[in-house]
């Protein structure tokens, strides 16, 4: 087995696409490799490219509220740099803490905490990136309002490394706030659930993150809740807080969370596909996105753990073996909702149809392919096996 190569700037990074291309050589570009068991198989390539030696920052201002940092720099040593300021990039899920910022962005991941500060694509405010055709090409800049041109940038989150490979990223920052407090609502079913979530959104409330967990996840955390749970997070100063958990009171009663015991709630639920896939080496996890009104149908359409950002439409449920994800996939495309399997086991991914209905925009994201990588060299398959 052939060792990786680690180029430690842009240019290095650069002309070794530029020679596999030249070569017709397939090229398998990545960070950290932590989440190799999302998105499709990897295929055998005849290059290996690692971005890890490309760690560090390249601008910080904190005044402005950005930062330009390196693709194979790690998420979590970036966000202790920012932390040390009182600053941070709202990112959060699985394998956050071992994944390269360029991995974060080319997997676009995010977590609960998107229903306040939105996604990577709301987050990235400039790029460069290498393509096989050896250029460099810079995409916005480090201000906030950067409207100039085309935003290729936006191109290239979650596309598995499938276009161009990531070289480094410029985030708009956020004020990291004095005070957090998770409010969890108990209910005896899903429909419950969301209707007291219906009740949040429409009323004067702003939670940071808006989720309902299943009994069947909440036994696997080893909660002391046993029903379906609504989970409110606020954040901000204390008369914030105050104000925000005597409104939240309206919807029940609450068991309320601070400090470390909030920190270990919000860490269970980032860190449950980790130690799921761990334990189940056939597992698979589901992601469904569909509109908020079919949350609740969602959650009755399994018995399995099952998780929902609630406030987004984005549900996922946590598999033993494929032929159960095969199973789920099938009634969600027969309710009309976009599904795919985000996460599994190498020897279930290869006999998966990860993403049986990829929609009529499909047909453009291969045109964008061709037009990056027309032989089709770069992390083939990455994208759930589509791409």
């Amino acid at each position: 087995m052939f060792e990786p190569l680690h180029p430690t700037t842009p240019e290095e990074l650069r002309d070794q696409l530029a020679d596999a291309g030249r070569a017709n050589r397939s090229v398998e570009v990545f960070g950290a490799n932590s989440k190799h068991l999302m998105g499709g198989p990897r295929a055998p390539a005849s290059v290996q490219i690692s971005t890890t030696h490309l760690n560090r920052i390249i601008q910080y201002e904190p005044r402005d509220l950005t930062v330009s940092v390196q693709a194979g720099m790690r998420f979590a040593d970036l966000s202790r740099e920012l932390a040390r300021h009182g600053q941070m990039i709202p990112l959060d899920g699985p394998w956050s803490s071992e994944a390269t910022v360029g991995g974060m962005i080319a997997a676009n991941i995010s977590g609960s905490r998107r229903r306040l500060y939105g996604t990577a694509r709301d987050l990235v405010i400039g790029m460069q990136f290498a393509t096989l055709d050896g250029k460099l090409v810079q995409s916005g800049g480090m201000v906030v309002k950067n409207v100039a041109g085309l935003d290729m940038a936006k191109l290239l989150i979650g596309s598995f490394g499938t276009l161009a490979a990531i070289t480094s990223v410029n985030f708009k920052l956020t004020p990291v706030p004095p005070v957090a407090r998770t409010l969890l609502f108990r209910f005896p079913d899903a429909k419950s659930a969301v209707e007291a979530r219906n009740a949040a959104l429409q009323g004067v409330l702003t939670p940071v993150a808006v989720d309902i967990l299943n009994p069947r996840l909440c036994a696997h955390l080893q909660l002391p809740e046993t029903n379906f749970l609504l989970a409110l997070q606020f954040a901000g100063n204390q008369e914030v807080i105050g104000r925000s958990t005597r409104e939240a009171e309206k919807l029940g009663v609450a068991r309320a969370l601070a400090g470390a015991g909030e920190q270990e709630f919000w860490n269970a639920i980032q860190t449950m596909t980790p130690r799921h896939l761990e334990t189940c080496k056939d597992g698979c996890v589901v992601r469904v996105s569909t509109t908020l009104a079919d949350v609740g149908a969602v959650f009755a359409s399994t018995e399995v753990p099952c998780h929902s950002h609630a406030a987004s439409g984005v549900t996922r449920a946590w598999f033993p073996g494929p032929d159960e994800a095969t199973l789920f996939l099938l009634a969600c495309v027969k309710n009309g909702w976009k599904s795919l399997v985000e996460y599994s086991g190498e020897s279930a991914k290869r006999g998966l149809t990860l993403w049986p209905e990829p929609g009529s925009d499909f047909a453009i994201m291969k045109r964008i392919k061709d037009m990056f990588d027309p032989a089709g060299l770069l992390n083939n398959g990455r994208l759930y096996g589509r791409l």
